[in-house]
């Protein structure tokens, strides 16, 4: 009779094949490491009202690249991709900065902040050009039927120049404190962008756990023509994706220009698609559609940010800032597959030969 496994043993064996594992061991290799060069990394201190500390600063700027991260990963389970969320922060940032604006009146012997416009009004107008982007790119791929990647990267280039112009080139001061808190404040001891993305992350959770919303999406990323055939309304999903996804964003370069108190069309959100593609393939999300996890994106993001922080506080040129990411990442990703590891466990148990070949 074959022995039993042990409980332990199945315990770890699945722990082990769990999509979450490696980042989740990449996330604390991370922080152990910045534990390791920096002894108050993990030190937590309340001062001035709210909490501060490394770990806290790491949640803070990792708050628009989880916002970024959580859209794109429902646009690439929809077997899609979006490389134009990096201009629609730029975009959204653009518009909010140049209505609100502000400046300074005296009133009665005491300063004042003045908006341009009611800071709601700018807010709801940058999320609504961000939709406005998200609808442009899913009728592309949806209705069009471009290619993603050509459909956003046109947006990807177009963006950039459509928030140049309305900054006209400059880089756009805002004035008004009441707009800070939205990237710069804290709520219960907490930074307020903590609080953004955590609601987005619970309602996308609710909405793909609770429903058939999920299941829709993965079965538009496996095979859209059976889905369609299945009664799924698979290119109305895909746009309502896409404009998920750049509202994401639209919230991401509120957050990004509020903590910045400044709008750059040129420089906002640069890059920042590329590091939310990394941080959703890190989270186990298949870049052929189907499987995703919203959980796993947020690890990502935070995988990234950490490996950010512990580049520039160990003194690392950030000139090999990119090749250090680009290595992490693929280390991981050897890790996630499970090609890679059968490979690695058939070299570690070859039998050794023995004898010479007769």
């Amino acid at each position: 009779m074959t022995q039993a496994r042990q409980p332990g043993a199945s315990l770890v064996a699945a722990a082990l094949r769990h999509r979450l594992m490696w980042p989740v061991v990449t996330l604390c290799l991370l922080l152990a490491l910045n534990a390791a060069f920096n002894p108050t990394f993990l030190h937590i201190e309340w001062r001035d009202g709210h909490l501060y500390g490394s770990l806290i600063d790491i949640l803070n700027r990792a708050a628009p690249l989880v916002l970024v991260a959580l859209g794109m990963t429902l646009v690439i389970a929809t077997r899609g991709i979006d490389i134009s969320v990096g201009a629609v922060v730029a975009i959204a940032a653009a518009l909010a900065a140049s209505m609100i604006g502000g400046s300074l009146v005296v009133k009665d012997g005491a300063a004042a902040d003045v908006s341009r416009f009611p800071m709601w009004l700018a807010i709801a107008a940058a999320l609504g050009v961000a939709l406005a982007c998200g609808l442009w790119n899913g009728l592309l791929v949806a209705r069009i039927g471009m290619q993603p990647i050509i459909a956003t990267l046109i947006l990807m280039v177009a963006g950039r120049g459509i928030a140049q112009l309305i900054t006209e080139g400059q880089i756009i001061t805002i004035y008004y404190a009441p707009y800070f808190f939205m990237g710069g404040g804290y709520l219960l001891g907490l930074p307020f962008a903590l609080f953004i993305a955590a609601a987005v992350f619970a309602l996308l959770h609710l909405a793909v756990s609770r429903s058939a919303l999920g299941l829709f999406i993965q079965s538009v990323g496996i095979n859209p023509a059976a889905a369609r055939l299945a009664g799924v309304r698979a290119r109305s999903l895909t746009v309502g994706v896409y404009m998920l996804c750049a509202f994401c964003a639209g919230l991401a370069g509120l957050i990004i220009s509020s903590n910045v108190k400044s709008a750059d069309g040129n420089n906002a959100g640069l890059l920042l698609e590329l590091d939310a593609i990394l941080a959703v393939t890190l989270g186990g999300t298949s870049l052929n559609g189907g499987r995703f996890s919203l959980v796993g994106s947020v690890i990502g993001a935070l995988i990234i940010q950490t490996l950010t922080y512990a580049i520039y506080s160990m003194g690392v040129p950030p000139e090999i800032n990119l090749v250090v990411k680009a290595v992490v990442v693929f280390t991981v990703m050897l890790l996630q597959s499970p090609e890679f590891r059968a490979q690695m466990r058939d070299l570690a148990f070859r039998p050794a030969r023995k004898g010479a070949r007769p």
